[in-house]
């Protein structure tokens, strides 16, 4: 059987700002762990992404759960550009796939780097 190979890219468009604005857009918000952290998540259900810095992406998914993906080392760059793509032949998302940050204008690859496991999470104030 051939695997058809998913090609995503999850961004999170600045709509310009100040230096000080981005900052507080790549603040963690505070959040609760809520059940054992898995490997895979379902692309299908992913709604959309909120990057926070470097190291931390939150993943909303259809229905309101929201995991949290801490990288395991820094990824250069992700926390300024807010995007980034990933490229997997399953249907899933998973800690064993890479991301790659990208640069606008235009769409300029950056670093790859590699996913930590999905942790649900219940955010503060939700």
């Amino acid at each position: 059987m051939r695997a058809l190979a998913v090609v995503a890219t999850l961004a999170l468009l600045a709509a310009g700002g100040s230096v000080q604005a981005k900052k507080d857009r790549n603040a963690i918000p505070v959040a609760t762990p809520k059940g054992e952290a898995v490997s895979c998540i379902p692309i299908i259900q992913i709604r959309n992404t909120r990057v926070h810095g470097d190291k931390t992406i939150d993943f909303h998914m259809t229905g309101g759960r929201v995991y949290r993906n801490e990288l395991p080392h820094e990824c250069g760059s992700l926390g300024f550009e807010e995007r980034f793509s990933y490229k997997t032949s399953m249907s899933q998302l998973c800690s064993t796939d890479i991301i790659t940050v990208l640069h606008s204008p235009p769409a300029i690859q950056g670093p790859s780097c590699g996913l930590g496991k999905f942790q649900p999470v219940e955010l503060a104030g939700k």
